[in-house]
């Protein structure tokens, strides 16, 4: 991975140089001493990984976490003197969408290897779950199946829906699967409502229904949506317990238990954050994963919950995520 470096400290930069180079399969990006300049170098230089300080004069690490996330999304490590030390600025930049945390090695150490396998265990960790993210998707990981794409939404989610759609070219070859917390009797005129602002087919999924390419199919009764067997929807009651009906995260969670094609889940603006932990298991089982920001979110509930959890591989705006989308499964105009 191509790892940059943030810290205003000459001695932890060169510390953290001298852990990077101990893992040939790794280089060094770019350096960067505060947050301002580390926004600056991440637009003109996306790395894989950004080793991010949290302390610093001027920007501090957590605004720059939420600059970068908001603006040219990474993955980013936490690396600061002391993790427990900052735990409020820690949350809040896993909050704004950094992946994990651990404390710098010491410096002027007398075991220097020893005392970078915390970090050295971290950046794997992390390099297997984005070191193939620019790259698209297979089209299927098993014969005969096209990707899948699943969204999530709640409040403020038709619009966002409608954006979304709109933004997703004819031609394109995955098939789409929606919840959005709505009471069924309004789902069908939601549908109807989403066809006419979407250049893909949408309408209520049925139960049996197949899934295929270009086609949109929304959840439509109180039951949560799942994937069955091979390419087919179902509806379950349970689990009673999800507050949310359908849920979510039971769409998602179907997903890893039942689907063998490569998919990605996005989970958009919503109250509460049904979504987020089935967008972390869709993200355990390999999947790509997407949640839309803060700033064009109307309801930064369930994406912020996401993101608190390292759910989301991307946190983009809701203009660049159809894009984004294209950029993974394909897509043409026809």
């Amino acid at each position: 991975m191509r790892i940059a470096i943030v810290n205003d400290m000459p001695l932890a930069t060169a510390a953290l140089s001298r852990v990077i180079a101990l893992a040939a399969q790794h280089e060094i990006a770019w350096t960067a001493r505060d947050g301002a300049e580390a926004v600056k170098r991440c637009a003109a230089d996306r790395p894989d990984l950004i080793l991010m300080d949290l302390v610093m004069p001027g920007m501090d690490g957590v605004e720059a976490t939420r600059q970068i996330m908001a603006s040219t999304p990474c993955a980013i490590l936490i690396v600061t003197a002391s993790v427990d030390g900052n735990s409020a600025k820690t949350f809040t930049a896993m909050g704004y969408g950094a992946m994990d945390a651990v404390d710098l090695p010491r410096l002027g150490s007398n075991d220097p290897v020893a005392d970078a396998e915390p970090l050295l265990k971290k950046i794997t960790s992390l390099s297997r779950l984005v070191g193939g993210k620019a790259r698209p998707l297979p089209l299927g990981r098993s014969a005969g199946l096209p990707p899948l794409v699943a969204i999530g939404a709640s409040a403020g989610g038709p619009a966002a829906l409608s954006a979304l759609l709109l933004g997703l070219p004819r031609g394109f070859p995955a098939a789409v699967v929606i919840v959005q917390h709505v009471d069924e009797r309004f789902a069908e005129s939601m549908a109807d409502w989403l066809n006419q602002h979407s250049t893909l087919p949408v309408r209520l999924a049925q139960e049996g229904d197949l899934l295929t390419p270009g086609t949109v199919l929304l959840a439509g009764t109180s039951d949560h949506l799942v994937i069955g067997p091979g390419r087919h929807i179902q509806y379950a009651a349970e689990p009673r317990e999800e507050i949310y009906r359908p849920s979510i995260n039971v769409l998602f969670q179907s997903i890893c238990t039942a689907w063998t094609g490569s998919a990605i889940g996005v989970l958009l603006t919503g109250m509460g954050s049904d979504g987020a932990r089935g967008l972390k298991a869709l993200r355990d089982h390999g999947h790509h994963t997407i949640a839309q920001d803060s700033a064009t979110s109307a309801v930064f509930g369930m994406p912020k919950a996401a993101a608190a959890m390292s759910a989301a591989v991307d946190i983009l705006p809701l203009e660049k995520i159809a894009p984004a989308l294209v950029n993974l499964v394909g897509g043409n105009e026809s």
